[in-house]
């Protein structure tokens, strides 16, 4: 039961780093719980500490094995990570098909690590509809880097960009990828890219054609601008890591220095906010459903006594009451 869950505690509990406590929160932020905006009240005076970096790319670029060697590199610097692994969904349960994160398994037992599967549940864009709030638990949880890795369904999955303050994509040689760059709209969304498998034939050739698009971009840009670096890697080997990793600080300087991450931060709250209330509105909307009073008016439409807009504005009316 709703009335029976002590969040003052379980949310002390997760700020004190215990991963039940931590995922018990994820839980009930993933399920809808009934109370979840009393959870999110709870934890937002204990967030905005977290840095938080999405990785994103194509399916077979090793984004999976790439977040595990970032992760190792991370450690070694102290931080506490937090990862969101964001796959698709089982038809049957609903739950993530690759939960296991068989890749990740090497950081199951270091308390300075939390690893999370979140499902999709048909959201489209690469992320779960809950990420938002998953992040803010992992942020009020005290994890220094939130790691969301995307679902890799292909070029659609550029939400990654609203939710996360560096935005790394990756490409692998021999895939298309530098096309399919294009396609995707990464050069806007990218703020390092990476070119994993980089020991691989036709590694240059990315690297030369992610050089020109950058170059054709930046002709359009004003004022200050980021040049978003290209960094080679072998993340099976752990070859480049390190050099992944000075990119990232080098990128948070740069945001810290424009004023850029608070404006980033900003564009992310009003995001959150508005899908909170759409996603209000379409279920106030759902009830004039059940009422009949949606079918009503399309009727009237089919009827052409009214059009299709002033059927929305008698929609609307109804809501305001």
């Amino acid at each position: 039961m709703a009335g029976a869950l002590d969040l003052d505690d379980l949310v002390g509990r997760a700020r004190d780093g215990q991963p039940r406590a931590v995922a018990r929160l994820l839980s009930l932020v993933e399920d809808a719980h009934p109370r979840v905006a009393e959870i999110a009240r709870a934890l937002t005076p204990h967030t905005g500490r977290a840095r938080v970096i999405g990785l994103t790319g194509p399916p077979g670029v090793g984004k999976s094995t790439s977040t595990s060697a970032l992760l190792t590199a991370l450690r070694a610097e102290g931080k506490r990570v937090g990862v969101l692994a964001i796959d698709p969904s089982s038809p049957f349960s609903g739950g993530a098909l690759l939960g296991d994160r068989i890749r990740m398994t090497e950081h199951a037992t270091d308390p300075g690590v939390f690893i999370r599967s979140m499902a999709t549940r048909g959201h489209l864009g690469g992320l779960s509809w809950a990420t938002p709030q998953a992040v803010r638990v992992l942020d009020a949880a005290g994890f220094d880097v939130v790691l969301i890795e995307t679902v890799g369904v292909g070029q659609s999955e550029v939400d990654v960009v609203k939710l996360a303050d560096t935005t790394v994509v990756l490409l692998a040689p021999g895939m298309g990828d530098g096309i399919q760059a294009a396609k995707a709209g990464v050069l806007e969304i990218a703020d390092v890219f990476v070119v994993n498998k980089a020991d691989r034939e036709g590694a240059d050739a990315t690297v030369h054609d992610l050089k020109q698009m950058i170059s054709l971009a930046r002709r359009e840009i004003r004022g200050a601008s980021w040049r978003q670096p290209i960094v080679r890697t072998v993340a099976a080997k752990g070859e480049g890591i390190d050099e992944v990793v000075d990119a990232l600080a080098a990128h948070h300087d740069w945001l810290v220095e424009h004023d850029e991450l608070a404006r980033r931060r900003v564009a992310r709250a009003r995001d959150e906010v508005e899908a909170i209330a759409v996603r209000r509105l379409r279920a106030e909307l759902a009830d004039l459903r059940g009422g009949g009073r949606l079918a009503g008016v399309a009727e009237r439409v089919v009827a052409r006594e009214i059009d299709p807009f002033a059927a929305a504005d008698e929609l609307i009316a109804d809501l305001r009451e």
